[in-house]
C-alpha cells in the first residue's frame, strides 16, 4: 500500500479530484461513490456535513492512515512494547512513502502542502495505535522537530534535513530539555560557541524521544551570553558527528516502545550554516513550535480516550458483579457519561484552537488550555476506567493499564501542567506584578 500511496504523494489531497484518486488507491470509497445515502463518518461518528473543521478530504486521509496502522503497526505493538523500542526507520519510511510525515509541509520539499487541520486529523487517527510511544515518536518527527525548519530554515537545510525527514529516510529528534531545564526552556545551559565558520557545541540533552535511533537533532542551544530569551538558536545537528554520545537509553514508567535517550555533546562541530533562521531567535521559534506540538498531542490522546471509554463499556457490560453487569450500576454508567462529556468539551476546544490557528491567529492560550485539560482528563479517565476493570485493570494485559502508564506523560512533557497554568495566567493578566 505504501508504494501505491508514494506514487501519489505530491498530488494527493491538493484537490477533490486528486483526493478521490488517493482514496480509491487504498480502498477507501469517497462520498460521491458511496452506495449508502448515509455520510461517511470517522470513528468518533463525526460526518463531513456537520464537522467543525473536517471535510471529506480529511476523512479520506484518516481512513487511508487507518488501513496502514492496521496492517503495518498494530500487529506488532505488543512485541515492540516488550522490546522497549520499535523500528523507527522502517515505520517512518512506510509513513513517509504514504505522505503522512509531511502533511502540512511545503510541496517543494516533499510535503502535501495542506493546512494544520490535516495534521490534527492525522494525530487523531494515530491515536488508534495500541500504545502511546509510537504515536509520540511519529509526532516528534512530523510536528515537533520539523516545524521551525520548514518555516524558517534555509533552502539548503531543508534539502539536507527536512526532505529526508518527510520521506522517512531520516529519523529526527528534538533536543530541548536538559537535566536541569525541562519546562523552563530559558534556563538551558548547552552552549554553541562560534569559532570561525563553525559552532562548537558542549552540554547535554535529556528525555530525547527517538534519541538512540535518530539521524539528526533539532537542537536548542545558547549561542551568546545575552538575555535568556534572545540568546538561543535552533541548530540542525547530525547525530553521527564526533563528540555526540548517547549516554543511556532511559527506562520509563510508560511509552515503552519509544526509545528515550540522554545525549552528551563534547566539542561537537557543526557549520554555522546549520542554524535555523536567525541566530538568537531559537527560543521564539521553539515557542511557536510548541503551539503545534501541544495541539497535536491533544488530538492524539483524545482518540485514545474515546477508545478506552468504549472498551470499558464493553468490558463492564459483560462482567457481572452482584448478579448484574458492572455497567448497570449507576455509579459506573454515570461516571462514564461524565468522562465522555469532558472528552467532547476538550474536542471542541481543540477544533476551535485549530480553526483559529490555520487562520493565522496566535493560539498559545487556547493550546495551553487544551494541553492542560488533556493531561488532567487523561489521568482522571484512566484512573476511573481502570477501577471499573477491577483486578484485570491491574494487569499489563489490557489497554486501560497501558493507557494509565502512557498517558501520565501528558501532564509533564512539552510543558508541565504548572507551566500551562502560568502561560494562561499571563494571557489573563492575573500574575502579580513585581
Amino acid at each position: 500500500m505504501a508504494t501505491r500511496l508514494g506514487a501519489l504523494r505530491l498530488n494527493v489531497l491538493l484537490s477533490s479530484r486528486s483526493l478521490f484518486k488517493f482514496a480509491s488507491s487504498v480502498g477507501v470509497r469517497p462520498l460521491s461513490e458511496n452506495v449508502s445515502s448515509k455520510p461517511v463518518t470517522s470513528k468518533s461518528s463525526d460526518s463531513t456535513s456537520d464537522h467543525l473543521i473536517y471535510t471529506q478530504e480529511h476523512f479520506a486521509l484518516k481512513e487511508a492512515l487507518s488501513k496502514l496502522i492496521d496492517q503495518e503497526i498494530n500487529p506488532y505493538v505488543d512485541q515492540w512494547e516488550a522490546e522497549g523500542t520499535f523500528p523507527a526507520h522502517k515505520i517512518f519510511k512506510i509513513l513517509g512513502n504514504a505522505g503522512f510525515l509531511g502533511v502540512n509541509k511545503p510541496v517543494e520539499y516533499g510535503g502535501l502542502g495542506l493546512d494544520f487541520s490535516y495534521s490534527v486529523a492525522v494525530a487523531e487517527e494515530l491515536g488508534n495505535i495500541h500504545c502511546g510511544g509510537i504515536p509520540m515518536a511519529i509526532g516528534v518527527q512530523s510536528d515537533m522537530a520539523t516545524p521551525a525548519l520548514a518555516r524558517f530554515g534555509s533552502d539548503e537545510l531543508k534539502k539536507e534535513f527536512l526532505v529526508p525527514s518527510i520521506m522517512g529516510d531520516k529519523v529526527a529528534c528534538l533536543g530541548v530539555s536538559e537535566v536541569g531545564a525541562g519546562s523552563d526552556v530559558s534556563s538551558i545551559v548547552t552552549k554553541a560557541v562560534r569559532k570561525g565558520d563553525e559552532y562548537v557545541i558542549n552540554g547535554g540533552k535529556m528525555w530525547t524521544t527517538s534519541g538512540t535511533q535518530a539521524d539528526w537533532m533539532c537542537l536548542l542551544a545558547n549561542t551568546s551570553d545575552g538575555p535568556p530569551h534572545r540568546n538561543k538558536s535552533l541548530i540542525c545537528l547530525p547525530m553521527n558527528l564526533p563528540g555526540v554520545h548517547i549516554a543511556r537509553k532511559i527506562e520509563k514508567m510508560g511509552m515503552w516502545s519509544s526509545d528515550t535517550a540522554q545525549v552528551f555533546f563534547d566539542d561537537v562541530r557543526v557549520p554555522c550554516t546549520n542554524i535555523i533562521g536567525e541566530e538568537g531567535m531559537g527560543f521564539t521559534y521553539q515557542m511557536l513550535q510548541f503551539q503545534e506540538e501541544r495541539l497535536w498531542a491533544v488530538a492524539n490522546i483524545i482518540t485514545t480516550m474515546d477508545s478506552i471509554i468504549q472498551e470499558t463499556i464493553q468490558y463492564t457490560r459483560q462482567r457481572k458483579i452482584f448478579k448484574q453487569p458492572v455497567l448497570y450500576h449507576q455509579t459506573v454508567h454515570f461516571r462514564l457519561a461524565e468522562l465522555q462529556t469532558e472528552v467532547e468539551l476538550l474536542r471542541s476546544l481543540l477544533y476551535r484552537a485549530t480553526a483559529m490557528y490555520i487562520k493565522g491567529n496566535d493560539v498559545t492560550k487556547l493550546a495551553s488550555m487544551a494541553k492542560l485539560k488533556a493531561g488532567r482528563l487523561a489521568r482522571e479517565l484512566s484512573d476511573s476506567c481502570l477501577q471499573f476493570w477491577g483486578g484485570m485493570g491491574y494487569t499489563s494485559d489490557v489497554p486501560v493499564s497501558r493507557f494509565y502508564r502512557d498517558s501520565r506523560l501528558m501532564s509533564i512533557g512539552a510543558g508541565a501542567d504548572e507551566v500551562m497554568l502560568g502561560i494562561i495566567c499571563k494571557y489573563m493578566d492575573t500574575i502579580p506584578r513585581k
